[in-house]
């Protein structure tokens, strides 16, 4: 059993030498045609075999031992990695779009789009306005695209970025959902159209980078990609709509005055009280 495996083995091999290298001398290298297992039995076999000048195709079989799941694995990584990067390049494209979008765009579709938003670009803001005043005690709650805030004069808020403002513009935030003050609120359905919020853009900044994993069971396929946000700070200046009570003097002042008062008349009491003898 050892001498015809050992002869498949050499017949397979020095098939396989003579379909890589043909040029080679065909009668060093031909398989025996009248070779059986049977006639391997005895040692003058195998020189029978490097003598032998017939070929036969037909009795002639060797086989590849390969198998396809060591490199299955690779394959799909690089798949993958193509689907990836082809997925990077049609975010690129996209993103190039948008840019050229942007840039043919009038005045006129820009302000539609601003208004959509939910502010108006008035002006550039000049060193001699004074925009910034001292605390009202009135709010507004306010809606900036799809976001919702409350405010007040004074306050800053962070909105995702607005596309067609720069630093320093004073904004007109359109869409105020509802006002209020220590007297009276005054809510809207959806919108009061009378009223309005005024802000200045302070800065366009970057929020804090989010982690973003993908995983795929079984298939060895991790990815992870940061983002960060794109933000507007605004500083809120005033609110228009709704009438604003005047200053009223803070409880904290009349405690501080009724206070030494009490302790007069408690010195007073006690000065009163006679002494036995």
């Amino acid at each position: 059993m050892a001498n015809r495996r050992c002869i498949q083995n050499l017949n397979r091999h020095l098939q396989f030498l003579r379909t890589r290298a043909p040029h080679l001398n065909p009668q060093f290298l031909a398989p025996t045609s009248k070779y059986t297992p049977h006639s391997a039995s005895t040692p003058k076999s195998l020189h029978r075999l490097f003598n032998s000048n017939d070929i036969n195709a037909q009795s002639v079989f060797f086989r590849h031992f390969c198998s396809k799941n060591r490199n299955d694995d690779t394959d799909e990584e690089e798949d993958e990695d193509d689907d990836y990067e082809s997925e990077g390049e049609d975010r690129e494209s996209a993103d190039d779009e948008r840019e050229n979008e942007r840039a043919v765009l009038s005045p006129e579709d820009k302000e539609k789009e601003a208004a959509e938003i939910g502010y108006k670009v008035v002006s550039p803001l000049q060193k001699s306005d004074r925009v910034f005043k001292p605390y009202e005690p009135v709010f507004a709650v306010v809606q900036i695209g799809s976001h919702q805030f409350k405010v007040s004069n004074g306050d800053c808020i962070y909105a995702e970025k607005l596309k067609y403002c720069d630093v320093n513009d004073k904004l007109i935030l359109n869409k105020v959902l509802m006002l209020g003050s220590k007297t009276q609120t005054i809510i809207g359905r959806p919108i009061l159209l009378d009223a309005a919020v005024h802000a200045v853009v302070e800065e366009h900044a970057l929020d804090a980078k989010v982690i973003i994993f993908k995983k795929k069971r079984r298939k060895n396929y991790r990815r992870t990609k940061g983002h960060r946000q794109e933000l507007t700070k605004l500083r809120i200046t005033d609110i228009s709509g709704i009438e604003k009570p005047e200053n009223m003097p803070s409880l904290k002042t009349e405690k501080k005055e009724k206070i030494p008062s009490l302790k007069t008349d408690k010195k007073e009491k006690q000065e009163k009280i006679p002494v036995a003898a």
